[in-house]
C-alpha cells in the first residue's frame, strides 16, 4: 500500500457529525489516540483554522440527525465541499453507532449520495464499534442494551430502545435493506470472511469496480476493525474517501493517522478533578436516561421538570429561559447538582400533550428537538453569566446539538476521558463568560445509572 502524504500540513481527518453528542464521539477517537483535534460547530473558515494550527483532524458538529432530506440537499453540499478543501484523505459523516435514521428525518442514505456526488467514488460504510458494543456481523447490526454497558447484546430490531425510537425507530438490522429504504444507489456488504483474506484490497477494488457505491464493512473485534482500518488506509492512498458510519471510523484509522503525522502523539490526561457544580440538560426519552435522573434523585441533585407542552404551544415567548434559569440558579444555592429535564423516559406523561402542542402548532415529532433543544441552550447560557459556572452537560442525541448551537459555542476541544463516548471537553467561544466552561455530551444510550455523578465528581465513584 502506497504511503498517504500530508502536504502543507493539512488535516489527515475532517468529519462532520449528524448531532453534536456523537460529535464528540467521534472528536474522543481521534484525541485520545494523540492526535490534535477540534470540534467546530460550523464549518471553519480559514481564519478559524489559523487559530488553531496543526490540527490533524478537524470536525464539524451537525443537525442533519433531525433535518429532511430537503435540508440536507440545501445544506450539506455546501458543507461537504469546504471539508473537501481542506485536503484530508478521508471525510467521515459521522451517524450514531446504532445507525437509526428514516427516509424522511436524519437519511443516512441522502447523506451518502450527497458526500459520493461530491468526493466521487465509492462510499465506505463502518458501523461496528466494539469498544462501545456495537458489533456488525455479515452487515448486520447488533447492539448493547446501553451504550457500552454490560448489558445483553441486542439485533438492533429487537433492541429495548432503538426498535422504540420517538422519531426514527429501528424495524431493520440487515443495514443493506435499512439503507436501500433511503437510497436508490448500489449497496454491498463486504463481510469478515473476505476483509480477513490476503487479496482484501483486490476483491474490494474489484467490488468497486463492478459498480457498488456504498460498501459496508463488518466489525465485531480487534482483528476485524484492525482489517477496517487498512482497507480505508490502501483507499485513502489512492483518492480521498468519502466514509459512512460511527466512531468505528475514526477509531479503526487512529494507528494509521498517527503514524501519517511524523510526531509523536499527544495523549490527553487519563482523568479530570471534580466541578463544585453541575448542571444537566436533558432532553432525552431514553430509557438509560431515565435511569439516571433516577439515581440522581436518589443522590441529592436537584430535579426540575420542564413544561414542555407550553414551551412548545408558546415557542415564540422569549421569557422563558429567563424562567427556567431562575429555577436553576436557586436550585444550585442548595444543590451541587441540577438536573433540567424535557421528559423521565418513553412514559413522562409531558409527551403526549408535547405531541399534540406540536401537531397544533402543524409542526413534526421531530421539530421538538430543535424547540426544546434551543431553549435550553439559552438556558444554560443565561445560568452560566448568572453563576459563573464552569461544568455542564447535555444529554440527549437529537436536542443537544440545537442546544450547544443556542448555548453559542464556537468549537469544541477535549480535555479527558470521563464517559464512553462522551469526553470532558473544553467549550471555545467569543462570549468570555463561556469561553473555557467545560462540557459533556452524552447520547441518551451513553452510561451507566449514576454517570451524572461521575461528571460532576470527575471521575466513578465517588460521591459527594
Amino acid at each position: 500500500m502506497p504511503p498517504i502524504s500530508r502536504p502543507d500540513e493539512r488535516p489527515l481527518l475532517t468529519f462532520y457529525g449528524d448531532d453534536f453528542t456523537g460529535s464528540t464521539d467521534a472528536l474522543e477517537a481521534v484525541a485520545s489516540a494523540g492526535l490534535p483535534a477540534m470540534l467546530f460547530l460550523r464549518t471553519p473558515t480559514p481564519a478559524d483554522l489559523a487559530r488553531y494550527p496543526g490540527l490533524a483532524a478537524v470536525g464539524v458538529a451537525g443537525t442533519s440527525r433531525s433535518r429532511s432530506p430537503a435540508w440536507m440537499d440545501t445544506e450539506l453540499p455546501a458543507t461537504f465541499r469546504a471539508l473537501q478543501a481542506l485536503g484530508a484523505p478521508f471525510c467521515h459523516y459521522k451517524t450514531c453507532s446504532t445507525f437509526d435514521s428514516a427516509p424522511h428525518v436524519g437519511n443516512i442514505g441522502r447523506a451518502a449520495e450527497i458526500g459520493q456526488d461530491v468526493f466521487g467514488g465509492a462510499v465506505m460504510v463502518v458501523v461496528g464499534v466494539p469498544r462501545h458494543q456495537r458489533f456488525v456481523v455479515f452487515s448486520t447490526l447488533f447492539a448493547a442494551g446501553s451504550f457500552s454497558g454490560s448489558e445483553d447484546i441486542f439485533r438492533i430490531d429487537r433492541h429495548p430502545t432503538m426498535r422504540r425510537h420517538p422519531v426514527t425507530p429501528m424495524d431493520e438490522a440487515d443495514l443493506r435493506l435499512h439503507l436501500a429504504r433511503q437510497t436508490t444507489r448500489r449497496i454491498v456488504g463486504f463481510d469478515f470472511r473476505r476483509m480477513l483474506r490476503e487479496d482484501a484490497d483486490a476483491a474490494l477494488a474489484a467490488e468497486i469496480d463492478a459498480g457498488a457505491d456504498m460498501v459496508i464493512l463488518d466489525g465485531f473485534d480487534a482483528a476485524t476493525m484492525q482489517a477496517c482500518g487498512r482497507l480505508l488506509a490502501s483507499r485513502g492512498a489512492a483518492q480521498p474517501v468519502f466514509l459512512v458510519g460511527s466512531s468505528g471510523v475514526e477509531y479503526a484509522l487512529a494507528p494509521t493517522l498517527v503514524g501519517m503525522t511524523g510526531q509523536p502523539p499527544r495523549l490527553p490526561p487519563d482523568s479530570c478533578g471534580p466541578a463544585e457544580r453541575l448542571v444537566i440538560a436533558c432532553g432525552s426519552c431514553s430509557p438509560v436516561t431515565e435511569r439516571q435522573i433516577a439515581w440522581a434523585e436518589a443522590n441529592g441533585f436537584a430535579l426540575i421538570a420542564a413544561d414542555t407542552a407550553a414551551m412548545v404551544a408558546r415557542r415564540e415567548d422569549a421569557s422563558w429561559p429567563a424562567r427556567l434559569a431562575t429555577q436553576v440558579t436557586e436550585a444550585l444555592r442548595d444543590h451541587a447538582g441540577v438536573v433540567l429535564h424535557t421528559a423521565r423516559g418513553g412514559d413522562d406523561p409531558r409527551l403526549a400533550p408535547t405531541r399534540e402542542a406540536l401537531q397544533r402548532s402543524g409542526l413534526a415529532p421531530s421539530d421538538s428537538a430543535s424547540i426544546l433543544g434551543g431553549l435550553l441552550g439559552q438556558t444554560l447560557r443565561e445560568v452560566i453569566a448568572a453563576t459563573g459556572l464552569r461544568r455542564v452537560m447535555l444529554a440527549g442525541g437529537d436536542s443537544s446539538s440545537h442546544t450547544a448551537q443556542a448555548m453559542g459555542i464556537e468549537a469544541l476541544e477535549m480535555l479527558a476521558p470521563l464517559l464512553p463516548g462522551a469526553p470532558l471537553c473544553r467549550i471555545r467561544a467569543r462570549d468570555p463568560a463561556l469561553d473555557g466552561v467545560e462540557i459533556v455530551m452524552k447520547g441518551g444510550q451513553v452510561g451507566g445509572p449514576d454517570c451524572f455523578g461521575t461528571v460532576l465528581n470527575g471521575h466513578a465513584g465517588r460521591q459527594r
